[in-house]
């Protein structure tokens, strides 16, 4: 029997006597000794959180007993200390919340106690586009025009601010929520009070961005969820989790000079996701640790959903303390080394430690590389580019002729029309911005030129990097080559890229050309970045500004110049790659905790357009009936205390077929609406014009435009309507074809439940809450996948919809599934976790395939959270009774 009583330290920090969960008064046998770093933090927060209510002896048992194959399937509740958000995901979360006040007001309950029970932090950075670029007020412009489009999306969060407790925004044009996050909102040991009693712990974080493991490089211990799952974590709900794997990373040997964080960061994700880290923990250890600085570490955890793991956990070492130092927060440093090593949380041994698997990885086998041309994990060695070029893309012959300024230049399939120094993932590690900044002055010593026809653009994770390249001196050798600074948030990554230049647009149009971009970000899925460039890379930013250069990604740097001087000689890649010393020289000489200091003590204040937004305090959201951005949602519509059991699904349509790694862009894009889909339609029936639409992501905050964007893609591959791309589907028994979202009402309207089936890694990709409550509004009942992953199958069952797998070795294509049967699933009634249920597809003819497969709500609360309709539901429910 554990007391937390007899668990419980005192200890002595900045000269204040705090309390502390005592990890050694465990370590019986070296039990504590011989458990992952991740797995010791998990203990802890149980312990210090413990309440019989919602956790007993028995989960103490498990992680103190921690089995790593994990053969059981565990649940423990889990207590985050924060929640960080951006706006596009935390505007769904405020309009929930601002819902839920609405029905607890109408059945006579205060609406003022529906509140954030823990901090969360709310940083706008997903709303600015690159409209402007290339001159000295393309941030400026770009900000304005960011205010607006968006003023009316940003007054609910301010009033979000006024009216909730514990809830901070951060205005826009503050850099990056991640990089905000690591630099300046993570303590990674928190000290805090609870009962009037001065605890320290770890922090712990959870965020609706699926990048939130990026702090994992700092040893904070956190990951991505669904908006769903994190307004229940705000509302005072655990987080229940399977116990899971924690596969132990051997990190050896050293990098080679010219290999940067980037490369580092794609070979591994490569790695990790050929290997299978769905749903697991990744944990590093090694000498090879010692060889990476924060801001790498922080670049490989940042990629975490891209390798398919829930973290990629670096624990806290001393380079941890000294990256606290350097972003002024030395007091935190101070903590963090006396709390870490009195509490067996100091990485200094690994030899006794039991990973589930262990796999080595020689950082000095890396080699500079780039990712493309739809997929993160597809790594290409930088010196096969070119061959591999040819294999991935149309090998379309045309050309197409086009004239800038008075000068001719040919566009085809290859040709790069957008470089973007953009995302969290890059534009804040310093060796590769420095590094990107002195191949810039290179270049433009020897007279090279981005050539005219490429989009180009600057959007630092953080205010502190502008400090820092100017102070530099090398901020104008990229103002030189149009890299100018266009924003400070998510842009290109989030498919925020604005609009092409004019006569390139016309040019794809024209010869349906394969165009490319080249982004140093940590996404690159189909139709993302820009509708209309098919061909996407990843690549670190010395490498984005070589192939702005360059203007197309067909190039062999080894062999081709990446252009000519003045005097028409060829300049090769190596001929301005910058040396490790040179990066390493000029990182030590212009950066200092005083540029950290300076920029983050005024960071929420906002500037004078936030301060101009007019929005008072008001217990309830005042509804704007003729706003296209915000509306209330309907989930709590038809509101009931009694919950309804669920039942089989009878008489079911396929809405969808669809193959493997379906991204949650493909479900719920976050880019352009197209004037003539059903999204547009409706924006120009409620007289938007077009240069007013803005973006899916924007419009988060109003289901109408949401539910008829989903499985709006423009590249999305429905095998109904195959091989047509795009929103389309065929609405049976008539067989006509029709947008997906036109054929979901009619089934509706004719009272016809729907189905998706899909391949492998349904749902990858961003943590996009709408890509779960879309599906859900189309009526659609269940997603009949290969496998699942994690974030987006956990959105499912947070909206009701029902997440069933094949079993192993089965698909609807071996079944032969063509999208036109009626579907029958049974087994539904007195669910339990992973029950197995029988399907029967009933074809036309009246033949019948039917199978067995595997309902994935893999714990107790998952099915709880099922059977009350999703989780909203359920808290609304336990608020009012």
């Amino acid at each position: 029997m554990y007391k937390k009583q007899n668990l419980i330290s005192e200890t002595v920090f900045l000269n204040h006597k705090a309390l502390f969960i005592d990890l050694k008064k465990l370590n019986v046998n070296a039990k504590v000794e011989k458990l992952p770093f991740t797995i010791r933090i998990l203990l802890e927060n149980l312990l210090r959180n413990f309440d019989e209510n919602i956790a007993n002896n028995t989960h103490i048992d498990y992680l103190l007993n921690y089995d790593p194959l994990c053969k059981e399937k565990i649940e423990i509740p889990y207590f985050p200390s924060r929640v960080l958000m951006q706006d596009f995901t935390g505007i769904p979360v405020v309009v929930d919340i601002a819902a839920m006040r609405d029905t607890a007001k109408k059945l006579g309950k205060n609406p003022e106690n529906i509140n954030p029970n823990i901090r969360v932090d709310l940083i706008i950075d997903y709303s600015i586009q690159v409209d402007f670029f290339g001159t000295k007020d393309s941030l400026r412009l770009n900000i304005e025009k960011e205010y607006e489009r968006n003023s009316e999306r940003y007054q609910v969060l301010k009033w979000g601010q006024l009216s909730f407790d514990n809830f901070n925004v951060i205005p826009p044009n503050n850099g990056i929520c991640h990089q905000v996050n690591l630099e300046f909102l993570s303590k990674p040991i928190k000290l805090s009070k609870s009962d009037g009693k001065l605890f320290t712990f770890p922090d712990t974080v959870v965020g609706t961005d699926s990048h939130t493991p990026m702090v994992n490089g700092i040893g904070v211990l956190s990951w991505g969820v669904g908006g769903i799952e994190a307004e229940a974590v705000i509302l005072g709900q655990p987080y229940y989790m399977s116990i899971p794997q924690v596969i132990g990373i051997n990190l050896t040997g050293k990098l080679n000079p010219g290999v940067t964080s980037t490369d580092l960061a794609l070979n591994i994700t490569k790695f990790l996701r050929k290997y299978g880290v769905v749903e697991k923990f990744v944990e590093f250890f090694g000498d090879g640790i010692k060889e990476l600085s924060v801001p790498d570490r922080a670049t490989i955890s940042n990629m975490s959903p891209e390798s398919g793991s829930t973290i990629s956990y670096f624990p806290m070492d001393e380079k941890t303390a000294e990256y606290l130092i350097l972003t002024n927060r030395e007091n935190e440093a101070k903590i963090l080394i006396n709390y870490t090593k009195q509490n067996l949380l100091f990485a200094d041994n690994w030899n006794n430690i039991i990973y589930s698997n262990v796999l080595e990885f020689d950082l000095s086998k890396v080699k500079p590389s780039i990712a493309g041309p739809s997929k993160p994990h597809d790594k290409i060695f930088l010196s096969g580019i070119k061959d591999k070029f040819k294999q991935i893309l149309n090998n379309n012959k045309k050309k197409v002729e086009i004239t800038i300024s008075d000068e001719k230049f040919t566009i085809k399939d290859g040709t790069v029309v957008i470089a973007a120094i953009t995302s969290c993932t890059n534009t804040s590690n310093p060796s590769v911005m420095l590094g990107a900044a002195l191949l810039a002055k290179k270049a433009v010593e020897y007279g090279l030129q981005v050539k005219p026809y490429v989009k180009t653009s600057l959007a630092p994770g953080s205010k502190v990097v502008s400090k820092y390249l100017k102070k530099s001196e090398l901020l104008p050798y990229l103002e030189a080559l149009k890299f100018h600074i266009t924003a400070y948030g998510c842009t290109t990554c989030i498919g925020n890229s604005g609009p092409l230049i004019k006569e390139v647009e016309e040019a794809i149009d024209k010869g349906e050309l394969s165009v490319v971009s080249v982004l140093s970000g940590n996404r690159n899925f189909e139709a993302r970045i820009h509708n209309k460039v098919r061909a996407n890379f990843l690549a670190s930013p010395i490498l984005v500004v070589a192939y702005a250069i360059a203007g197309r990604i067909d190039i062999d740097f080894d062999k081709e110049p990446l252009g000519y001087d003045p005097n028409n000689r060829p300049i090769f890649l190596q001929d301005i790659w910058p040396s490790n010393k040179e990066i390493e020289k000029l990182i030590s000489k212009v950066i200092t905790s005083n540029e950290y200091k300076k920029e983050y003590e005024k960071i929420f204040h906002g500037d004078h357009n936030w301060q101009n937004l007019q929005v008072k305090f008001s217990p309830t959201f005042h509804w704007n009936e003729n706003s296209t951005y915000i509306k209330k949602p309907p989930f709590f519509n038809d509101f009931k205390l009694t919950v309804k059991e669920p039942n089989d699904i009878k008489n079911a349509r396929i809405l969808l077929l669809l193959g493997d790694s379906v991204t949650t862009d493909h479900i719920s894009p976050a880019g352009t609406i197209k004037i003539d889909y059903p999204a547009g339609k409706y924006l120009k029936e409620m007289g938007v014009s077009t240069n007013e639409f803005n973006t899916y992501g924007s419009r988060r905050g109003n289901h109408e435009i949401m539910m008829r964007g989903t499985f709006g893609n423009v590249r999305i591959k429905n095998k109904i309507v195959s091989p047509k791309e795009g929103s389309f589907t065929i609405k049976f028994p008539e067989n006509k074809e029709m947008f997906i979202y036109d054929a979901a009402m009619k089934y509706m309207e004719e009272n016809i439940p729907l189905v998706i089936f899909a391949g492998k890694e349904y749902g990858t990709g961003s943590s996009r809450d709408w890509a779960a409550k879309g599906t859900k509004l189309l009526g659609i009942k269940a997603v009949i996948a290969e496998s699942f992953e994690r974030i987006h199958r956990s959105n499912l069952i947070g909206m009701g919809v029902l997440p069933i797998q094949f079993l192993p070795g089965d698909s609807y294509e071996k079944l032969g599934i063509k999208g036109n049967e009626i579907i029958n699933i049974t087994g539904i009634k007195n669910l339990y976790p992973q029950k197995k249920v029988w399907i029967t597809a009933e074809k036309p003819d009246y033949n019948r395939i039917e199978f067995e497969c595997v309902v994935r709500l893999d714990t107790e609360t998952e099915v709880t959270y099922f059977k009350h309709g999703g989780i909203l539901p359920y808290v609304l429910r336990k608020f009012i009774n």
